[in-house]
C-alpha cells in the first residue's frame, strides 16, 4: 500500500509547451532575416565605380552636370555651342551664310568663322590656337577667346577632367569632412548600398548643393558629385566667386540734356536737305534726327543725303543730331541683309564712317515692314552695331510701334530684347487710323495713345522711352455711293494747313470726349460729302506730354518738323518741364 502512495503522489513529467516551440521559432525566422536584410540592405556597399561613368570631358555648372560634353583638341578647350546660349549667353549668335560664330556684347563684336584660327575682335584680328569646328553633329565654339569677355570661371580639374563653370557672384555652402580613422566615402546616392565615387581625406571640403533625408548632395573639390552622410561633413563658410580681373572700363551712361528731358524732333529729308535758313526757332529742341540714310539694295548698300551745313547749323543752336537709317521698307532686302554677317556688317562700316565724316552725335534706327521671321535678326543687327557706335560716343535709339498682331508692322519687333542693347527708343504712338483705314477716327487718340504705351512699358524701362509724337491730322471725306455704301478716303494734312481748312469753312472745333482732342465735321452742300478731322494742336500736344511726366518717360519724339504750328513748342516744352538753355539762333 505505501508502494501505491508513493506512485500517486509523484509528479507528473510536464511537456514543452506550443507557445515555446512556436517562439523558438519566431526568433530563428527574425534571426535568418535579420541576417538577410543586414546582408542586402545596411550592409554598407564597398564598389568602387569611376565619376561620371569614366567621361573625362564633362561640364558641371554651378554643380549641376551638363548634358553634352566638352571637347578638347590641342590642349584647348571647346564649349558646344548649345551649353553657350542656354547657360552663359543667350545672345551668341550663329551665321548660316558665313558659318560663323558671333558673339557680342556691350563694347566688343567677336567673330569666329568655322574652321578659321583668325578671329576678329571689334574688327582686330585675333589668333585662335583652335577654330569653331562640328563634331558628332555639335557645334563647338574655343574657350580661350570667350574667357575675357564672359563673367564666368572656367575651371578644369586635372584629375578629373571636368570642367567647373561658375558665373560671378554665384555663391554656395561648403563644409569639410570631419577627422577619423577612415575616409569619408562618396556616394552615387544617398544609401549606403550605392557605390562609392570618390574617397574624401579629413579636412578635405566640399560643396553643398542640397539634402535628401539625412545625406548631403555634394560636389567635390576634383568635381564629382555624389552625396555624404550629414554626420560625416560640418558645415562652414559659404563660397562665391569673385573673379580677380581688372575692372572693366566703367560704363558710361546713356546721353541726356543736363536738367532736361530729351525733346527731339525728326527732320524728313526726301531729295536734300532743307534750306536752314528756312528753319524758324525750336524753342525747347535738343535734338534733330534727319532722315540721312537709306538702304537701297540688298547687299547691305546705304544712300547717303547727309548734309555737314546742317549739322554745323544743329550744333550751333545746340542740338545734337541723330542721322536716322531706315531699312527702305523694303522687306525682301531688309530679309536679305539682315540674314548675313557680311551684308550686316558692310552696312555697320557705312554707318561707322559716316558718323565720323559728319561728326554726328548719334543713330537713330527706323526699320520698318520687316518679315517676322526676321526678328532674331534685327536683334543681332542691333546688337552688332551698337558697341561700334558707344566706342564712338554716340547715343544709338531705334523707333518701334505699339505692340499689336501686325506681324510686318509690330510683331517682328522684340522690344525687351532691343531695349537691353540700345540707350533710347521711340514708341511711335500715332496712325491708329492710317491713311486708307475703311473707317474714320483720329490718328492717335488720347486713350489709345496711352494704352499702347502701357503695353510697350511692359518690357521697355520708362527712362529708356520717348513718346513719339504726331504734327500732323488726316481729313477724312465719307460720300454716299450709289448703291448706298459709303465711301472712306483721306488725306495727311500739317497743323497749318488743318487750321486754314477749318477757318475757309468757318467751323468751330469742339472737344471729342472720346479721343481727348478738338474735333470738326463738316458736310459740304454741294458734292453731299462729309467730313472729319482730329485736330493736333495745343490741347492735343498738352495731354501728351502730361503722359510723358505720368510715366515718367526720357521724353519726347515728333514727327515730323515743318508740320507743326509755332506756339506747339511752347506747349511741348512746357510739358516736358524743361527750359531749353541751348544757344539762341
Amino acid at each position: 500500500m505505501g508502494l501505491e502512495v508513493g506512485l500517486a503522489t509523484r509528479p507528473k513529467r510536464r511537456r514543452r509547451p506550443v507557445l515555446q516551440f512556436f517562439l523558438m521559432v519566431l526568433l530563428f525566422l527574425v534571426a535568418v532575416f535579420g541576417a538577410i536584410y543586414w546582408f542586402f540592405v545596411l550592409r554598407a556597399s564597398t564598389e568602387h565605380v569611376q565619376p561620371y561613368d569614366g567621361d573625362k570631358r564633362v561640364i558641371v555648372y554651378e554643380g549641376e552636370q551638363t548634358e553634352i560634353p566638352y571637347v578638347l583638341e590641342s590642349d584647348q578647350i571647346l564649349l558646344p555651342f548649345e551649353f553657350i546660349k542656354e547657360r552663359l549667353d543667350p545672345s551668341i549668335f550663329w551665321d548660316e551664310p558665313t558659318q560663323s560664330v558671333i558673339v557680342t556684347t556691350k563694347d566688343k563684336v567677336l567673330r569666329m568663322e568655322s574652321g578659321q584660327v583668325v578671329a576678329y575682335l571689334n574688327k582686330q584680328p585675333v589668333n585662335l590656337q583652335v577654330p569653331v569646328k562640328e563634331v558628332d553633329g555639335q557645334r563647338y565654339v574655343p574657350l580661350a577667346p570667350l574667357e575675357k569677355l564672359y563673367a564666368f570661371s572656367f575651371e578644369q580639374k586635372q584629375d578629373t577632367g571636368v570642367l567647373i563653370v561658375e558665373k560671378d557672384g554665384y555663391a554656395v555652402q561648403q563644409a569639410k569632412a570631419v577627422s577619423g580613422d577612415k575616409p569619408q566615402l562618396v556616394r552615387t546616392g544617398a544609401s549606403y548600398r550605392r557605390p562609392i565615387v570618390a574617397e574624401l581625406a579629413a579636412g578635405s571640403k566640399v560643396d553643398v548643393l542640397g539634402e535628401e533625408d539625412e545625406w548631403y548632395r555634394v560636389l567635390t573639390a576634383s568635381g564629382v558629385a555624389g552625396f555624404l552622410p550629414k554626420e560625416s561633413v560640418e558645415l562652414t563658410e559659404v563660397r562665391q566667386i569673385a573673379l580677380n580681373r581688372s575692372a572693366p572700363a566703367r560704363e558710361s551712361a546713356p546721353w541726356k540734356p543736363l536738367g532736361q528731358k530729351i525733346n527731339l524732333v525728326w527732320e524728313q529729308v526726301t531729295n536734300r536737305t532743307p534750306n536752314v535758313a528756312d528753319i524758324g526757332p525750336l524753342p525747347g529742341v535738343n535734338v534733330v534726327s534727319p532722315t540721312w540714310f537709306e538702304l537701297k539694295d540688298g547687299e547691305g548698300t546705304l544712300q547717303n543725303k547727309a548734309d555737314p551745313a546742317y549739322v554745323k547749323w544743329a550744333h550751333q543752336r545746340g542740338y545734337k543730331v541723330w542721322g536716322l537709317v531706315t531699312n527702305g521698307f523694303n522687306p525682301d532686302w531688309t530679309k536679305s541683309v539682315l540674314g548675313s554677317y557680311d551684308k550686316r556688317d558692310k552696312l555697320i562700316a557705312q554707318l561707322i564712317h559716316y558718323a565720323n565724316m559728319y561728326d554726328l552725335d548719334g543713330i537713330n534706327i527706323d526699320f520698318e515692314n520687316v518679315y517676322l521671321a526676321e526678328k532674331e535678326k534685327l536683334v543681332q543687327f542691333v546688337r552688332e552695331l551698337t558697341p561700334y557706335l558707344h566706342e564712338q560716343g554716340l547715343t544709338v535709339s531705334i523707333d518701334v510701334t505699339i505692340k499689336s498682331t501686325a506681324e510686318t508692322w509690330s510683331m517682328f519687333l522684340d522690344r525687351a530684347a532691343l531695349a537691353q542693347v540700345v540707350d533710347y527708343m521711340a514708341v511711335m504712338t500715332y496712325d491708329e487710323h492710317w491713311a486708307s483705314s475703311p473707317k474714320a477716327g483720329s490718328v492717335a487718340s488720347l486713350p489709345w495713345v496711352e494704352n499702347g504705351l502701357k503695353g510697350v512699358l511692359e518690357e521697355v524701362p520708362h527712362q529708356k522711352l520717348l513718346l513719339g509724337v504726331p504734327f500732323y491730322t488726316r481729313l477724312w471725306t465719307e460720300s454716299k455711293q450709289a448703291d448706298g455704301s459709303v465711301k472712306v478716303s483721306s488725306k495727311a494734312l500739317s497743323m497749318p494747313r488743318a487750321q486754314e481748312w477749318i477757318q475757309e469753312r468757318k467751323l468751330t472745333p469742339k472737344l471729342d470726349e472720346a479721343s481727348g482732342q478738338n474735333y470738326v465735321q463738316y458736310t459740304d452742300p454741294k458734292d453731299g460729302n462729309t467730313y472729319k478731322m482730329w485736330l493736333e494742336d495745343v490741347t492735343s500736344m498738352q495731354k501728351r506730354m502730361e503722359l510723358v511726366q505720368k510715366y515718367n518717360l526720357a521724353g519726347a519724339a515728333a514727327w515730323r518738323r515743318g508740320y507743326e504750328l509755332p506756339e506747339i513748342w511752347q506747349a511741348v516744352q512746357e510739358g516736358l518741364g524743361s527750359q531749353h538753355n541751348a544757344k539762341s539762333p
